[in-house]
């Protein structure tokens, strides 16, 4: 049976798909909601409003400026990878897991590099909406990645006879995320887990070339 789309006619539709969803969940919340707002779904899962300064599933390690830029280099580093094992002809599953990945880095560097200048702030007491650009709540790079992904599967006290935690408030899973950072991490954890050799099989013929 001849395939439906070429490898990367399939790339082209992950990405796109992928950022289109990103994009417009996170407009809705962020249009649509206050800041900190939670929507309660069920009660491992809700739809939390947060927004971050750093890297994925709200982490923050270096600085903002630095981070977009290095999102960048390393977005146009793995597009070329992208091209280079298409034109190499890998297997279909491969490239599926490094498309996800640039995916999902193209769609937080789009809430980091123009969210600060079309959107005003969103706060506890203001949803945030569009604004003519340079009029938003911060500068070019210089914006807020949007999260809206909670899952709680746990949520209790650990036990007073524990020690040192004992007591303590417990979350299992308490990272807020949103769809990229997802692409993100469904495309590393697929390509470790079954595509581990291809990726070695890879690179070793990229440093033979």
């Amino acid at each position: 049976m001849k395939q439906f789309l070429s490898k990367g006619q399939l790339s082209a539709a992950i990405i796109v798909t992928v950022l289109l969803v990103d994009q417009i969940v996170k407009i809705l919340v962020k249009t649509t909601m206050y800041l900190h707002e939670s929507i309660h779904i069920t009660d491992w899962f809700q739809i939390f409003f947060t927004e971050n300064m750093g890297m994925a599933f709200g982490m923050e390690l270096v600085g903002k400026l630095f981070l977009t830029s290095f999102r960048i280099v390393a977005v146009v580093l793995i597009g070329w990878y992208l091209i280079d094992i298409i034109k190499r002809n890998l297997k279909t599953g491969y490239i599926v897991c490094i498309a996800l990945i640039m995916a999902g880095a193209i769609g937080n560097i789009i809430d980091s590099v123009f969210y600060g200048v079309i959107f005003n702030e969103s706060t506890n007491s203001q949803i945030a909406s569009l604004v003519p650009i340079g009029q938003g709540y911060g500068e070019w790079f210089q914006g807020k990645v949007v999260d809206m992904f909670y899952f709680p599967i746990i949520d209790t006290y650990l036990p007073n006879w524990l020690p040192i935690w004992g007591g303590r408030h417990f979350i299992f899973f308490s990272p807020i995320f949103n769809i990229a950072d997802s692409a993100i991490s469904c495309g590393i954890i697929v390509l470790l887990i079954f595509y581990h050799k291809e990726l070695g099989r890879a690179f070793k013929e990229d440093r033979r070339e």
